[in-house]
């Protein structure tokens, strides 16, 4: 039977690590071994190791063969040179101390190895992450120097815009906000400019009185009377109005039955017209009910005609079914 010193694959997809065994050369990669000499992990930097030295020296020392992985792993424990070296020994070539002597100087040559390559790694590790950094902050300090170059764009352009604050204001025109006013001029703010008193002979006038007057006023310039007619009181000016408005629309109404009133004919008032208002309408609503029912019977023959012809369109159609049945 060949036995074989290989690896057997463990873990997940893409997160593979390994056993190192001793396992007949025909039974599945993944399958049954005899013994289990050590782990291997790839995927640490530099790679895990563990492995017990003295069982893979002596299946080694038995024939066991490894693969070329294993041979590698092997070697680098130094597994491969103890066998040599005890080869050695056997042969006559030293004795045992030599040989112990010069696997203790390798193993210390190559410990130290380890040491560099792994300080080596953590040194570059760091050295990448200040590189980063330090790209990280030149990225952003040309980010913060668009950022001013573009604020100071823009407030060279207010104030390009903005007038500025020396300019004089024009013939009547206000000061603006960087003027101060003139020597004896006194600054007055909005509630006291609203609180001063007014001109001699002027009184205030709430806003309620301003609007009673507005429409007294209008009437006022309406109703002046010409050169030499008497002013009349505003008690006896409210009572002509209903009386011109009645004479306005009177006249303006047009006479029933084409006559027109004669010159002594007298109007009529504003309390006689509303009485004789609902009658008018009374009497428009009982002509257009006449002239509705009229409309009604004069479409009513109409409508039997429509339903006589409808009716004897179907008698014929059905005589017509009865015929094609027969």
């Amino acid at each position: 039977m060949a036995v074989k010193i290989r690896l057997a694959r463990k873990g997940r997809k893409r997160k593979a690590f390994y056993h190192i065994v001793v396992a007949d050369s025909r039974a599945p990669r993944d399958g049954r071994f005899i013994e289990k000499l050590g782990i291997y992990n790839p995927i640490t930097d530099p790679a895990t190791i563990e492995l017990d030295f003295d069982k893979a020296l002596g299946w080694l020392q038995k024939g066991a063969q490894p693969s070329d992985t294993c041979r590698a792993i092997l070697s680098y424990k130094g597994v491969m040179l103890k066998k040599h070296l005890l080869e050695g020994v056997r042969k006559g070539a030293f004795d045992e101390a030599e040989a112990e002597k010069r696997f203790q100087a390798w193993l210390k040559d190559k410990e130290q190895k380890i040491e560099a390559k792994i300080s080596g790694i953590e040194k570059s590790r760091d050295q990448e992450k200040k590189d980063r950094l330090e790209a990280e902050k030149k990225i952003n300090e040309e980010r913060a120097e668009a950022l001013a170059k573009k604020r100071a764009e823009i407030a060279e352009e207010e104030k390009a815009e903005a007038p500025t604050d020396a300019e004089t204001p024009t013939d009547g025109g206000k000061p603006t906000d960087g003027e101060k006013p003139t020597d004896g001029e006194d600054l007055k703010s909005e509630p006291e400019k609203k609180a001063e008193t007014p001109t001699d002979g002027e009184d205030l006038k709430s806003e309620p009185e301003k609007k009673e007057e507005q429409p007294k006023a209008e009437e006022e310039k309406e109703e002046t009377p010409t050169d030499g007619e008497d002013l009349k009181s505003e008690p006896e000016k409210k009572e002509e109005r209903p009386k011109a408005e009645a004479k306005a629309k009177a006249e303006e109404e047009v006479p029933t039955d084409g006559e027109k009133p004669t010159d002594g004919e007298d109007l009529k008032s504003e309390p006689e017209k509303k009485e004789e208002q609902p009658e008018a309408e009374a009497k428009a609503k009982a002509e257009e009910k006449v002239e509705a029912k009229e409309e009604k019977k004069e479409e009513q023959p109409k409508a039997e005609a429509e339903a006589k012809a409808e009716e004897k369109k179907e008698e014929a159609k059905e005589e017509d079914k009865e015929k094609d049945k027969e």
